[in-house]
This record gives C-alpha cells, sequence and structure tokens, in this order.
C-alpha cells in the first residue's frame, strides 16, 4: 500500500523507493525532459529508486516564470497525480507543497482524498514569523481532515565546523516548533540544523545521507558513529517518519 505525505515547501511530486534518501531536486537535472508513453509521463530518474516529476521539466527555458491562475494551477497538479506512471511498486509518494494554505494545497487534498494520505509533514523555522503561518497550516490540515505525521524545525541553528559553537540564526523568540507543538497538540518530529554539507547535496543532487533500508545495522551504526550532528539529527527525523508511515 503506496504511503502519501505532503511537505509544505515548493511543490514538487516524488516516488520513493524504501532505499532512496531523499535528496533534493538538483538544478543539473532540472533540465531533463519529461517523456510521454502509452502508459502516461515518465518522471525524471536521478537515482534508480527515486522518480521526480516537476513543472521545471516542462519549461523550455529553466529561468521562465510560471506565470498561472488557479485552473491552469489545478489542471496540472491533476495531470500530475493522474498522469504519470510511477512504475508497478510504490513504497512512498512525497507531495512537495508551498507554504501557506492555497490552492495547491486545497487541489492537492481534494484529488487524493480517496486515496486516503497517511498525513502531513510540516516544515518550519524557529522564528514566530514563520510559526505563523505554520499555526495556519495546522489548522487547514485539521479542517480538511487530513491527518499531521508532525512537525519538523528546520534551520535550527548552526554548528561551526571549526569551534563546535552553536548559534540560534533564528532565534525561538516564543519557544519554536517544540512548543507550538505541545500548545496545538500536534507530534513535534525534531530539530535540523543548518549544514553546509546539505546546501552541496542539494546543488548536485548527491545524498545526504546513507541508505536506511539498505544497511545492515551494524553496518549503519559504523556509519552514523562517523556522521555530523546535523546528519544524526536529520537521520532521526527520517526515521521517525518512516516509522510513523510503516505503523499507519
Amino acid at each position: 500500500m503506496p504511503f502519501f505525505l505532503f511537505l509544505f515547501s515548493h511543490f514538487f511530486v516524488y516516488r520513493l523507493a524504501k532505499s532512496s534518501l531523499l535528496p533534493s531536486p538538483s538544478p543539473f537535472f532540472l533540465s531533463e525532459g519529461v517523456h510521454q508513453s502509452s502508459l502516461g509521463w515518465s518522471p525524471v530518474y536521478p537515482f534508480d529508486n527515486l522518480g521526480v516529476i516537476s513543472i521545471g521539466f516542462l519549461l523550455g527555458n529553466k529561468d521562465e516564470a510560471v506565470v498561472w491562475r488557479g485552473p491552469k494551477k489545478n489542471g496540472m497538479i491533476k495531470q500530475f497525480l493522474k498522469d504519470v506512471h510511477w512504475g508497478d511498486e510504490l513504497d512512498y509518494l512525497v507531495i512537495d507543497c508551498p507554504p501557506g494554505t492555497s490552492d495547491e494545497h486545497l487541489s492537492v487534498t481534494s484529488f487524493l482524498g480517496a486515496s486516503s494520505p497517511d498525513g502531513a509533514i510540516i516544515l518550519t523555522t524557529p522564528q514566530e514569523m514563520s510559526l505563523l503561518d505554520v499555526r495556519k497550516e495546522v489548522n487547514f490540515c485539521r479542517k480538511v481532515k487530513m491527518p499531521i505525521i508532525g512537525v519538523v524545525e528546520n534551520m535550527s541553528g548552526f554548528v561551526c565546523p571549526k569551534c563546535s559553537t552553536e548559534t540560534a540564526i533564528f532565534p525561538p523568540t516564543t519557544g519554536g516548533a517544540e512548543k507550538m507543538c505541545a500548545e496545538m497538540e500536534v507530534p513535534f518530529l525534531g530539530r535540523l540544523p543548518l549544514d553546509p554539507d546539505m546546501m552541496q547535496c542539494c546543488e548536485s543532487g548527491t545524498p545526504y545521507l546513507a541508505g536506511i533500508h539498505t544497511c545492515e545495522p551494524e553496518e549503519l551504526d559504523a556509519r552514523i558513529a562517523h556522521e555530523s550532528n546535523a546528519r544524526v539529527n536529520f537521520r532521526k527525523v527520517l526515521t521517525s517518519c518512516i516509522q510513523i508511515l510503516d505503523q499507519a
């Protein structure tokens, strides 16, 4: 049974096998084209176990602006969900949406309503300016009866690679995501610090973590022992999400 997740960030659709590592779409493969077959659109595969579909793949110029009104955006979202051939086996379908509670979110929840999505993972940063929007997203999920898997606090501090001093780049002036989750009674999944390596992986399209499902426990423990604190935190958050989904 496939899982459906909603990540409130930018609109991409991912097909992940369980051994995938959740890299961000690299600008280097945004130039790839989407091919049409008798089964539908074929997603772009930067890795054997990761397929991606994006409006960026359909543009003639990667710098072109997409100036669309609601009906045209909704039509494209429906095509992404209905006309893309994701293959015979699907472990996770991740829909990465823009921030807020706009047409995109309503369209996705409407089109996938009959599929009973497992829920939404909501991303925020620690400062109150971001939490103001996230509270609305939590209430949006409740109004459309979308289960909330949890909230992740991103950009939560920066650890200097030279002296190991941690600095709160975005201070949690009102208690951050953890306090908000306690007040709104939603799960808090953890914090992800700023990490220059993450940026480099996103730019190059390379995996940030060693595969959780592709390593034996002993090998995985050995790799974790040599990982940075940022990677350890990322792995904990990702493992928590997978455990919740496996129980769904």
